[in-house]
């Protein structure tokens, strides 16, 4: 195994003898991103040199949507849960059958979706380039994974310890969806995904994991993500 494996094997071991792991899934349509996303994204890759997934929209919305759940932006300390005032979101990057690391976006909850994508996109090339700092690999509150991005529709991630969650963005696919409007509801097809996130049964219950995977939510399905362009 490389370094890099073997450290991952040593962590993902003991977060899996360490934390109460959990799974819960919410589904996400991406319709309304998509409003957002579609007409910019051709002309976003041509301006930035990487593509506009929906990585950086669900990583705004995790931001917003731990205000408002604090327990879950935290660390387990002993018999104490110390909640973070900042939201310094880790991205793991796979490194291929090296292993992967987990950079940190470092007071992510100031930056919108736009900003997001750019520094999740520096971090990611300079993670494969080995060109990270220390400072740029340590001290993550919250992490998300994209395991979509190789095509998983359901994914159970194991936590960074010593934080209590972490989230997986699921492939989104075509899918056969019920819409409501003006009363009616109607079949139409759309951009669906799952939201897998993996917590510590040590720091919240199941209520508080599912209403804060609600608020994420509820943040893709409705946010106007044209402010954060």
């Amino acid at each position: 195994m490389s370094r890099v494996r073997q450290l991952t094997a040593r962590r993902t071991l003991q977060s899996l003898l360490t934390s109460a792991h959990v799974l819960s899934v919410v589904e996400v349509d991406y319709n309304n991103v998509d409003r957002v996303r579609e007409p910019r994204k051709d002309a976003w890759k041509e301006a930035n040199g990487h593509s506009l997934t929906y990585l950086p929209f669900v990583c705004a919305a995790v931001t917003r949507a731990l205000k408002k759940y604090p327990h879950l932006n935290a660390s387990v300390d002993g018999t104490s849960l110390q909640l973070h005032r900042r939201v310094d979101l880790g991205i793991a990057v796979d490194l291929g059958d090296q292993g992967l690391v987990v950079p940190v976006v470092v007071a992510a909850e100031d930056l919108t979706a736009g900003a997001l994508a750019r520094r999740v996109s520096s971090l990611a090339g300079r993670a494969r380039a080995g060109n990270l700092t220390a400072d740029e690999l340590g001290g993550g509150t919250f992490t998300v994974t994209n395991n979509g991005g190789s095509g998983s529709v359901l994914t159970a991630p194991i936590i960074v310890q010593p934080q209590v969650a972490i989230l997986s963005t699921d492939a989104a696919v075509r899918r056969p969806v019920v819409v409501s409007a003006g009363g009616l509801e109607a079949i139409a097809v759309r951009n669906v995904g799952n939201l897998s996130m993996s917590w510590d049964h040590r720091a919240v219950d199941g209520a508080y994991a599912a209403q804060f995977l609600s608020t994420v939510k509820h943040q893709l399905e409705t946010y106007d993500w044209s402010r954060d362009f």
